[in-house]
């Protein structure tokens, strides 16, 4: 099996090194850039599998970073930084990062983070073959990972793909937001259940005619959401 590459956007040489080769001895090829510029630059000549991001770099910001990432790309990005507010968690995710880890952290964590990120988006859920399945609007292909809204394509990232996915698969069905975590994001984000609420409005803004009245993706209160049945 082909080894991973994992860009590492960090401007502390010591914990960019630490990280690297942290990640070289788990068997991942690790590249290391040390500002937002040159890990825009790396992204877009390397195509890494995944990006570890820091936030507080010096010129392009780690959200700059992301934010232009996601003009371009659905790699899945995961944020490592030292302001753990609440606020600065669900910005980093309304962007389109799909983890938040704060600093301190432990390496053998990351690389379990790392992991179950590689594992969902590269089809932790074995797909069926003619896995397509088309309800109102929207039309997803499980195999290809992609989501078409009235026939035009629509750019989700891996969690969004993984949460549309289980909802869509099981319309009527209430999941709560530690079984969404664990359905599409693995154990290893339990405690971050609020998290899937931002997610779910990232969703609702690329899929609904109207966010503010979902026709897709319900809210039942108190406990969690479902895809709409009718």
């Amino acid at each position: 099996m082909a080894k991973k590459t994992i860009l590492i956007i960090e401007d502390e040489d010591k914990i960019a090194r630490m990280i690297q080769q942290y990640l070289t001895r788990e068997q991942f090829t690790a590249l290391v850039a040390a500002d937002g510029k040159a890990g825009l630059e790396a992204a877009r000549r390397e195509n890494p599998d995944l990006i570890i991001l820091d936030l507080m770099l010096p010129g392009l910001s780690g959200l700059d970073v992301c934010r232009e990432i996601r003009k371009e790309s659905q790699v899945p990005i995961i944020m490592l930084t030292a302001r753990a507010e609440e606020i600065d968690k669900l910005l980093g995710l309304e962007l389109g990062a799909d983890d938040y880890i704060t600093k301190p952290f432990s390496l053998a964590e990351l690389v379990a983070r790392i992991r179950a990120v590689l594992r969902r988006t590269g089809g932790q859920e074995q797909p069926v073959a003619g896995n397509v399945q088309t309800r109102g609007d929207l039309t997803i292909d499980f195999d290809g990972l992609q989501v078409h809204k009235k026939g035009q394509p629509v750019n989700l990232t891996p969690t969004e793909f993984n949460l549309l996915a289980v909802l869509f698969r099981h319309p009527g069905r209430v999941y709560s937001r530690l079984q969404l975590l664990d359905a599409a994001l693995g154990e290893a984000y339990q405690g971050y259940e609020r998290s899937i609420d931002t997610h779910i409005s990232n969703l609702r803004r690329k899929i609904e005619d109207d966010p503010a009245a979902p026709r897709y993706i319900l809210t039942v209160y108190g406990v969690g959401y479902k895809f709409n049945e009718a």
